[in-house]
């Protein structure tokens, strides 16, 4: 679990809620013209402007931003590091059973290509093919949170405005001026809280967790290619080495 996101948004509710409580109470800041407005508009425009497959899918993305999957850098690097020595020393079908036995499907796939015999280029082209289009698919979805965003602001933006129309033609009637200003008012709050809660800190996040995930498939894809060339250990670790931190490369041989 991201300890960081589940404690932001955490913070973000105790802090917003709590200063509302403090204030006039939870109470007022309740009006259900403007949840219709902001929750169902924004719901609306989603399901125009996605499919639906995806829509189906959107609090199983929110999943992914709390429990994502992790990469151990350091840990691939061993690996690949381990494969290569004992290929080197033993030949590349020694890796079969552990081809077979490689929990990530990524890497099972690649050392198994290897293994196989297969062309160097074949093997690469591959696997970058999987790579990219994971990573668009990615895309795809961290698009539906950057449209939140977008979407929950302008119809706090229109729910402001339907607000103004309302105050200003019954400004002969001060009992509806408040109700009216409340809806103006509230839509730009909700609109922002969806906009800077649940949409553009959501793609952030996904966005990094598709760049660490791509990292982790090109420091795989290297080995793989570096164990079929029969390269050095030590010079394949010098090489995935630099992929990561400084403060991470850490050299086996040097234990």
């Amino acid at each position: 679990m991201d300890l960081g996101t589940v404690v932001g948004w955490i913070l973000i509710m105790v802090l917003l809620f709590g200063s509302m409580a403090i204030g006039v109470g939870i109470g007022p800041y309740i009006d259900i013209p403007s949840v219709m407005i902001v929750f169902g508009g924004t719901a609306g425009c989603l399901l125009v402007g996605f499919k639906m497959e995806q829509m189906k899918k959107l609090f199983t993305f929110y999943g992914v931003a709390v429990k994502p999957k992790l990469f151990n850098l350091p840990e691939i690097v061993k690996k690949m590091v381990e494969y290569s020595t004992k290929a080197r020393r033993d030949g590349i079908l020694a890796l079969e059973n552990d081809a077979n036995n490689e929990t990530d499907e990524f890497l099972k796939k690649g050392l198994s290509m290897a293994v196989d015999g297969n062309e160097p280029d074949a093997i690469r082209a591959l696997l970058e093919i999987d790579m990219e289009q994971t990573s668009s698919r990615h895309s795809d979805n961290i698009k539906i949170f950057d449209q939140v965003a977008g979407f929950a602001g302008s119809m706090g933006m229109i729910g402001t405005l339907i607000g103004l129309v309302a105050m200003l033609l019954n400004m002969s009637d001060p009992s509806a001026i408040g109700p009216s200003m409340a809806v103006a008012l509230i839509t730009t709050l909700y609109g922002a809280m969806i906009g800077n809660i649940l949409g553009a800190p959501v793609a952030n996040i996904l966005s990094i967790r598709d760049k660490d995930e791509s990292l982790a498939k090109t420091i795989i894809i290297e080995g793989i290619m570096a164990i079929q060339a029969g390269d050095n250990p030590r010079t394949l670790e010098t090489k995935l080495l630099s992929f990561l931190p400084p403060k991470d490369r850490v050299s086996q041989f040097d234990r």
